[in-house]
């Protein structure tokens, strides 16, 4: 008897990529408006892509089914 395979969310997989070193890259929250009150330092590193963290990442991978 077969298992049953788990589907991969897309929800999940539409925020996060997979890096060719296994990590998860997401992109940072708080930049998407009210852009004018943040300071042009706090825009500039958000624009940056960040990683998931260490302790998020078990449970991520089951999610995304890679």
């Amino acid at each position: 008897m077969a298992k049953i395979k788990m589907k991969t969310k897309h929800a999940f997989a539409k925020r996060f990529i997979q890096t060719e070193s296994g990590e998860l890259k997401r992109k940072h929250a708080y930049r998407s408006h009210l852009a004018h009150k943040k300071s042009t330092k706090q825009k500039r590193h958000l624009r940056k892509d960040g990683l998931l963290d260490i302790t998020d990442m078990r449970r991520s991978r089951q999610l995304l089914q890679k």
